[in-house]
């Protein structure tokens, strides 16, 4: 039996994707894209997805679950960590020379700028209620109620 990797990994990232949409989440997937989401005023949650396991059973739900709350971003955006690279690439730029790169992972940007993060290591052996509850207490301190 032959399994074609490219089909199997198309299959995966439109799954991944999806999920992410269906959430509310807008994708990004050039850097001039990035680049337009990032200038909006406000809050903005960026998921760097990713096929792994620990994205698919943790952070995904994740994010779809934490946005049910009084506050909340204004905005929510995701790239795609070895999908769409030169997106992901300029997204981590962009944070800043602090931001340690990982995926899955979320940063949560006020006016363009990075003011919280939640790296793989808070991701990966961790339930997504706990995921959920770290986002929910970064939306508390910087977002507005909607």
């Amino acid at each position: 039996m032959t399994m074609d990797f490219n089909f199997y990994m198309e299959d995966i990232t439109k799954q991944a994707r999806s999920e992410m949409e269906a959430s509310g989440y807008e994708q990004l997937t050039t850097p001039e894209e990035v680049e337009a989401a990032f200038k909006r005023p406000g809050t903005t949650l960026v998921m760097v997805n990713s096929v792994c396991g620990c994205a698919g059973g943790i952070a995904r739900p994740a994010a779809a679950h934490s946005i049910h709350y009084d506050k909340r971003p204004d905005h929510l955006v995701t790239v795609f960590a070895g999908q769409d690279k030169e997106a992901t690439a300029y997204a981590r730029m962009l944070f800043g020379e602090d931001h340690l790169p990982s995926s899955p992972s979320f940063a949560l940007l006020k006016d363009g700028k990075l003011v919280a993060e939640v790296g793989r290591y808070e991701i990966e052996g961790h339930d997504p209620m706990s995921v959920v509850t770290n986002l929910q207490s970064q939306f508390e301190e910087h977002c507005e109620e909607i």
